[in-house]
């Protein structure tokens, strides 16, 4: 059976955005040894997730830089982005333009069970926030893997809302001064 995996930008204080839902505390001073670690957990994976707000901006920036060519920074994961089979979660959207991207409207729970059990490699989430918290209201995630941000911004947006047990399996560091833990569900 395939894993469903988490990928997420945090922050020491457990936020993944600010309370309106912006991302500028990320750490971006040129970290190519960070970009590589998530080119590679690309590599890994055979499909990827997200919701209907995430989608909006995520699609048309990774195919922006693909099309910009190969001097473009980041050049390598954005070719994993698009060539990557994605699925947009949403109970509003039909479809979309995203290249290699389909809409699925159908229960949450059912249709991640079913790409579960398929074939492949396992099942890469990028988010956001509302769509990975339905994820683990369901425990449909095996695995979280976090770049976890040197930055504290004291109120924000979080995907947990109740306990949740788990076990480290690794950690990796990464000049810019963010860390990623990756973690199993202990179920």
């Amino acid at each position: 059976m395939r894993k469903l995996k988490v990928q997420m930008q945090i922050t020491i204080d457990g936020f993944v955005a600010r309370p309106d839902g912006t991302q500028d505390w990320m750490v971006t001073d040129g970290d190519t040894a960070g970009v590589d670690f998530a080119t590679k957990i690309a590599d890994d994976h055979g499909l990827i997730l997200m919701g209907r707000k995430m989608s909006k901006d995520f699609l048309p920036y990774w195919e922006k830089v693909v099309d910009g060519g190969k001097n473009m920074d980041m050049y390598e994961l954005a070719t994993r982005m698009v060539d990557i089979p994605k699925i947009i979660f949403s109970k509003t959207l039909k479809s979309t333009k995203g290249r290699n991207t389909r809409v699925e409207n159908g229960d949450l729970k059912t249709e991640i069970q079913k790409l579960k059990s398929q074939p492949g490699k396992d099942i890469l989430v990028y988010g956001g926030a509302t769509f990975v918290s339905n994820l683990i209201k369901e425990d449909l995630v095996d695995e979280f893997m976090f770049f976890v941000n040197p930055v504290a911004i004291g109120a924000g947006m979080s995907i947990f809302h109740d306990t949740r047990k788990m076990k480290l399996l690794n950690t990796t560091e990464f000049p810019s001064g963010e860390v990623l833990n990756h973690y199993q569900t202990v179920r």
